[in-house]
């Protein structure tokens, strides 16, 4: 790797190749000088001029990593993105194909699917605690909403009954008296509830307060137990085990509170690939 650096700060320097002056060095990639040229010449300081190489820089650490991951845009990928710009633009794609640099665009556009690919690969397991969304997200609102969590014994069938809704109701009831007494709701929502909530004791997730059966539990009082209800899967009891006040734009919320972390964890994750690799950049070229 020593020989070839000293060959092209050799060739750097040869007024052979004045026109096209390598200016940094990436791994096994060089970075000429006429690549960037438009950028370059519209660089308001030298800072600004490492600036942009480094950028480059960084795009080419990126690509290489999209490919030794198998994240390159595929060629559907680059197609859909070539449809979208010329939408955006107001022509066909027969007229966009037409454009003299069209090939440039459409390697463009390939480089940038694949980083795009390789960004939601490495922060696709990005999350944000949910207790951390709330206390956040809370505070930038003015407009709350309050939601609840209940738990469910939800029955659809009794076995050997004609009359269903009657002996679901049957059923129900029972179970409600023995609850009453004492009875465990979440130990018989896992023995009878007839939804997959009942591996989870028929815990529900956060259920917003907006409609007349919601706002029945919502009223309900500690381990007090329902009326019978009909839900989308059947018949059914609950209890209301908590309730909270959140943003009214919770979910846009913490979709900005994820892309902001997520941003900033692959930012730190590129700074590490260009720590592993070798990087040298020609100042005195600049």
């Amino acid at each position: 790797m020593k020989r070839v650096v000293a060959l092209l700060c050799i060739l750097s320097i040869n007024p052979v190749f004045a026109e096209n002056i390598i200016i940094a060095v990436v791994n096994n990639s060089v970075i000429t000088y006429n690549s960037l040229e438009p950028l370059l010449i519209d660089a308001s300081s030298k800072d600004h001029k490492v600036d942009i190489i480094n950028q480059r820089i960084n795009d080419i650490l990126q690509l290489e990593k999209a490919k030794n991951l198998g994240k390159e845009a595929s060629l559907n990928d680059v197609n859909l993105a070539l449809v979208e710009i010329s939408k955006n633009n107001n022509i066909s794609l027969e007229q966009l194909q037409a454009y003299p640099e069209f090939l440039s665009l459409k390697d463009e556009v390939s480089k940038k699917v694949s980083i795009l690919n390789l960004q939601r690969y490495i922060t696709k397991d990005v999350t944000i605690a949910e207790n951390v969304v709330i206390n956040i997200c809370s505070k930038e609102s003015s407009n709350r909403i309050k939601q609840i969590k209940i738990a469910q014994i939800i029955i659809s069938k009794v076995e050997d009954q004609n009359d269903q809704e009657v002996a679901i109701k049957v059923f129900l009831k029972k179970l409600s008296k023995h609850i009453g007494k004492g009875a465990s709701f979440e130990g018989f929502a896992k023995l009878h509830s007839q939804h997959s909530s009942y591996l989870n004791g028929g815990i529900t997730d956060w259920i917003e307060v907006n409609n007349p059966t919601v706002a029945m539990l919502d009223s309900l009082k500690n381990n007090e137990v329902s009326k019978i209800y009909l839900t989308d899967f059947g018949f059914a009891i609950g209890i209301k085990l908590e309730e909270r006040f959140v943003s009214s734009n919770l979910k846009q919320c913490t979709d900005k509170l994820i892309y902001l972390k997520a941003e900033k964890f692959y930012s730190n994750w590129v700074s590490e690939l260009r720590e592993q690799a070798f990087i040298k950049i020609y100042h005195d070229a600049l």
